[in-house]
C-alpha cells in the first residue's frame, strides 16, 4: 500500500524529534558488544537533534564512551495501543559535547526544569546524538527510511535567531503567556493549560506544559530576531481571529 498523499514523512519525524521528552536509548557493551537498552530523558538542539544529559555512573555512558553507535526510539505516546501510533528508531553516534555545553543545557532546562537541581554534578555530562538515519513507523503503508536531511532543521544562515532564542523564549515566558496559550488552544487544539516556550529555530516554536510539548511549525523560514518577533505577532493574530 502506498501512502496517502497528504503523507509528509519529514515532517513527523520532525515533530517527533522536537516533541519527544523520553525514549529508549540502546547501546553497545563495553567489552561484549551486546546489545543494552535503557529509559533517558531528552531535549531537542535547534536543528532537532537528540540531547542527553547522562550520569558517568551510568552503564549506557560507559557504553558510549566505548562505543559510541547509538539508537534511541521515539514514539508519539497516543491514546490505546500504542503501536497505532507513529514512532521512530533514529540511528547515530552520541558525542559529549563540551563546545555547545551552554547551549544543550539551556535548551535541556527549558524541557527538564528538574534536573536543575544535578546539572551541575561532576558525574553529569551532555551528548548529542548526531544521527545518520531514521526509520518512521506511522501506520500501515507508512513505513519510511529517512537520511538526516529529511528530518534535522538546516540552521544555515540562522544565527542571528539562535542568538537571539534565549532572550526570545524568557521574553514570551514572562511577557506573553496569553499568547503561547492561544498557539496551544486554537492553532494546535490542545487543551488549555500552563503552555510556556521552551525553544524556537527557523522552522517553529516549541511549547510544554507538564511533560506535554508541543510544535508550533512557522508557514514561513525564519532567520533572525526581527522575523521571528513578526512571525509570533502573526500567528497570535491568527489565534485571537479563530476566538471569534
Amino acid at each position: 500500500m502506498q501512502p496517502t498523499p497528504d503523507f509528509d514523512p519529514g515532517k513527523l519525524a520532525k515533530s517527533l524529534l522536537r516533541r519527544s521528552r523520553q525514549g529508549a536509548l540502546a547501546t553497545l557493551m563495553a567489552g561484549s558488544g551486546d546489545p543494552y537498552c535503557s529509559l533517558v530523558n531528552l531535549a531537542s538542539h535547534p536543528d532537532g537533534s537528540p540531547i542527553l544529559l547522562i550520569s558517568g555512573l551510568a552503564v549506557h555512558t560507559r557504553n558510549i564512551l566505548a562505543d559510541d553507535r547509538v539508537s534511541l526510539m521515539l514514539d508519539e505516546r497516543a491514546a490505546g495501543d500504542p503501536l497505532e501510533g507513529a514512532r521512530i528508531m533514529l540511528s547515530g553516534r552520541a558525542e559529549q559535547a563540551d563546545a555547545e555545553k551552554e547551549l544543550l543545557q539551556r535548551r535541556y532546562l527549558n524541557a527538564h526544569p528538574s534536573a536543575e537541581g544535578f546539572v551541575s554534578f561532576q558525574d553529569f555530562s551532555f551528548f548529542r546524538i548526531r544521527p545518520t538515519g531514521t526509520h518512521l513507523v506511522a501506520g500501515f503503508g507508512r513505513i519510511v527510511d529517512l537520511k538526516p536531511a529529511r528530518f534535522l532543521t538546516d540552521l544555515t544562515g540562522a544565527e542571528d535567531l539562535l542568538a537571539a532564542e534565549e532572550g526570545a523564549v524568557a521574553h514570551m515566558n514572562a511577557d506573553h503567556r496569553d499568547a503561547m496559550g492561544l498557539y496551544a488552544t486554537k492553532l494546535l487544539g490542545a487543551a488549555a493549560g500552563d503552555w510556556r516556550c521552551t525553544g524556537c529555530d527557523p522552522e517553529g516554536l516549541d511549547m510544554q506544559d507538564g511533560q506535554t510539548a508541543l510544535r508550533l511549525d512557522f508557514p514561513e523560514r525564519v532567520t533572525d530576531g526581527t522575523s521571528l518577533r513578526k512571525m509570533l505577532v502573526r500567528l497570535a493574530g491568527e489565534a485571537r481571529a479563530k476566538l471569534d
